[in-house]
């Protein structure tokens, strides 16, 4: 059977390790374990679970290097920006051990006086985590962390490019304490996903974080079967500019903003939304940063352009970019693979995208700026508005009531005033539209897959 599982180096296009593809009854083996281990994990005490998500947090730190070098090799990030993945993923692990006890306090109930009325929050048993290449260990984090500290079990299908950091997450929560099989790993074809772990009674939930197409089909498996689902999907998300007192300050601040994991982010800024009087110098500014990029070899400390996941994702992305300038767009940088083999883009610049052209509507999963000029607050809302995805937006003035006054009107999930999109484990994150449906992070994050149990006392 050839293996889905394997660490493709996307610099050079070598295979560098081959993971095996879980067998049927292996899978089924693993649904026995973790419903098996759900017994005692949901019975551990939460100041125990919490203790040892503590301790995964400190791992995650100790072991930063290590882990860092590992997604480098599967998907192409550089060293520094892992690094900074992996400090993320370890602050998450340590917000929800914090806060876990205060999340799951019984919330009283309003009634009459000869009665007590409370919703007592309890966990429901084992998922399925169905997780994307581009941040290997923070969407697990985002998933694992609170469910954990809920007291459920998981099953972890990971990204068949990432199987390397898929078992060192796995080894870390074990060597953190916790019961060997609260957290599983398992190298799961789609076909398995659908065909044996969905239907199982004792899974009783899946969380993707993926594309529309892989959202829609986990959701309509999960349907059939009455199982609860959370989806993070694509994003299109709007970045306003309105007003500002330094163009190329705020053209520098959007170009790292986009340009962070080499553009490979659902809630990165895709569509740059520019008032007409800074519109000509914005995009020279833009331009200008785009043409000075250059690959930079992996590993490299300040590496500014690292390869996209994989050769067929650089394709795709330069495929996108060229039917949308053959549709009629402007193209003024990039646009073409870079010499020398390998998943490596240039940077691409595009005005003149229109409605109907391939780049309007689809999301461009690489370092492409697209700039749209408007003249209006209400033009820009209404581009703003004009996508099918509803992840996050940005926007900028100089006055905050303006700002704010704009960003009451995106139809989005998050937005965020005179500040870059960023997450943060206290803040919420999810969309809305096709970006998805449920919330990771922050405090709404333990209350998805959850029972909440009414409790009522007559006195």
């Amino acid at each position: 059977m050839t293996t889905m599982y394997r660490v493709t180096n996307p610099a050079t296009g070598e295979v560098a390790e081959e993971f095996p593809t879980a067998t049927d009854s292996e899978i089924l083996a693993a649904l026995d374990r973790s419903s098996n281990a759900f017994t005692e994990w949901s019975q551990t005490p939460i100041a125990e679970r919490a203790k040892l998500l503590t301790r995964v947090s400190e791992i995650y730190t100790e072991r930063a290097e290590e882990l860092a070098e590992a997604i480098q090799l599967e998907m192409g990030k550089s060293v520094p920006e892992g690094k900074g993945e992996v400090q993320l993923s370890s602050m998450i692990y340590k917000y929800f051990a914090d806060n876990a006890e205060a999340f799951m306090a019984d919330e009283p109930l309003r009634g009459p006086k000869d009665a007590t009325a409370m919703i007592r929050r309890k966990p429901v048993g084992s998922l399925l985590g169905i997780m994307p290449w581009n941040f290997p260990y923070y969407q697990v984090a985002r998933f694992a962390a609170p469910n954990l500290a809920l007291g459920n079990t998981i099953l972890l299908k990971h990204a068949p490019q990432c199987p390397r950091s898929a078992k060192l997450m796995e080894e870390i929560f074990i060597n953190a304490g916790l019961p060997k099989d609260a957290y599983i790993n398992i190298y799961a074809s789609n076909e398995q996903v659908a065909d044996i772990i969905l239907p199982d009674p004792r899974n009783h939930g899946v969380s993707l974080t993926g594309s529309e197409r892989a959202g829609a089909a986990v959701a309509a498996e999960a349907g059939k079967n009455l199982k609860k689902v959370v989806l993070e999907l694509g994003g299109s998300d709007p970045y306003i500019l309105l007003d500002t007192d330094d163009v190329q300050k705020s053209a520098k601040t959007f170009f790292n903003t986009r340009m962070g994991n080499t553009g490979q982010a659902c809630n990165s800024p895709k569509r740059m939304i520019v008032m007409d009087d800074l519109y000509d110098d914005f995009v020279a500014s833009i331009t200008e940063a785009a043409t000075k990029v250059t690959p930079e070899t992996p590993g490299e400390e300040g590496s500014r352009l690292s390869p996209l996941s994989s050769v067929a994702a650089a394709d795709r992305f330069v495929e996108q970019v060229q039917d949308t300038v053959s549709q009629g767009a402007t193209l003024l940088a990039g646009g073409k693979k870079y010499d020398g083999g390998g998943a490596y883009v240039e940077p691409v610049v595009l005005t003149d995208v229109q409605k109907g052209m391939r780049g309007y509507y689809e999301e461009l999963f690489g370092p492409a700026v697209i700039v749209y000029k408007v003249s209006s607050e209400e033009e820009a809302v209404e581009l703003a508005n004009d996508t099918p995805f509803g992840l996050g937006a940005a926007v900028f003035s100089t006055d905050i009531k303006r700002a704010e006054r704009v960003g009451d009107q995106i139809d989005s999930g998050m937005v965020f005033l005179n500040a870059p999109e960023g997450t943060r484990e206290y803040l919420p994150f999810g969309g809305v539209k096709r970006s998805g449906v449920g919330r990771e992070l922050g405090p709404l994050a333990m209350d998805e897959f959850v029972n909440k149990q009414l409790v009522y006392k007559q006195d």
